[in-house]
């Protein structure tokens, strides 16, 4: 029998093969616009493909935070695995980062809903971060495998609203996987807190967020 946590390491060690071996993008639209840019970590290269044309006012907020340069010196600072949440909870697998926190964050942004952009939280889907529906601004997150439990309609959040897709990783998927597997377990002041067991002992720095 395979114990607990050799069998972890085989299942990282097989979605990191595939991260590596697949190229990820969404089907592109006859004459679709897409806009590549790079994010930029001490870790590695994250390229990601955004989509302005389902998604106009998401991507227009990131590539207006990208250009005022809050993701310089920003951090991710979240990861979210089978292992640090809670069972009870409908099961999600992703990084999270943003801004540099002595950056002032720009407004905050109306919700794009899957239902509008037809971008579902699959694997290497860009997704930004909120609160109540309209208060994005800076924060994102990354999918790591299935995570349509944050689509449109779906109950794991009471407002069933889902989260703003806008783009895809298409290389660098096993940068995603290796922030992804960073230690994790930072206290809390709220024990109750969702993201309690989730929050990296060393946040991975971003270095720049930029146009390819």
């Amino acid at each position: 029998m395979v114990s607990r946590k050799t069998g972890s390491l085989i299942g990282s060690s097989f979605l990191l093969c595939l991260a590596l071996l697949v190229s990820l993008s969404l089907p592109v639209r006859a004459e679709e616009k897409t806009i590549d840019v790079v994010i930029e970590t001490e870790l590695g290269n994250i390229d990601v493909r955004l989509y302005p044309e389902r998604a106009p006012q998401t991507v227009a907020n990131f590539l207006r935070n990208m250009d005022a340069g809050l993701y310089n010196g920003g951090q991710f600072y979240r990861a979210v695995r089978m292992d640090n949440q809670r069972p009870a909870r409908t099961t999600i697998t992703l990084i999270q980062g943003g801004r540099n926190l002595a950056k002032k964050p720009l407004t905050a942004i109306p919700h794009e809903t899957t239902k509008m952009t037809g971008i579902s939280h699959q694997n290497g889907v860009i997704s930004m971060a909120r609160l109540a529906p309209g208060t994005a601004d800076t924060e994102f997150f990354i999918c790591v495998g299935d995570n349509s439990a944050l689509d449109y309609g779906s109950d794991r959040n009471p407002d069933k609203q889902g989260y703003a897709t806008f783009g895809v990783v298409t290389t660098g998927m096993d940068v995603v996987m290796q922030i992804q597997s960073q230690p994790t377990n930072v206290p809390m002041e709220d024990p109750s807190s969702p993201v309690k067991g989730q929050i990296m002992e060393h946040p991975i720095r971003i270095f720049a967020v930029s146009r390819k």
